[in-house]
């Protein structure tokens, strides 16, 4: 058995005070951050950076090992677009 499996705070590929830390900073950010106004400001503002948004989104996911490329969407789908402001 390696060093490594008789750490007791190794679980799987982190620690239980990594998890609590990030857990902690999640936290601390969504208490002090507008999260949906964020989100709104990450939205794509036109068509254009829209689909530039889902090529790179589809670009990334025929790297992924989760994905097969055959079931990557050419075509936009209608929720993909945003709504009008």
């Amino acid at each position: 058995m390696s060093e490594k499996n008789r750490d007791p705070k190794i679980q799987g590929e982190g620690d239980y005070e990594s998890a609590r830390r990030y857990r902690k900073d999640v936290e601390r950010f969504v208490e002090e951050n507008d999260t949906e106004e964020l989100a709104r400001e990450a939205a794509p503002h036109s068509e254009q950076e829209a689909d530039e948004m889902l090529d790179a989104e589809r670009e990334g996911r025929l790297r992924s090992k989760v994905r097969k490329p055959e079931n990557i969407q050419k075509e936009r789908k209608p929720e993909d677009t945003q709504k009008e402001r």
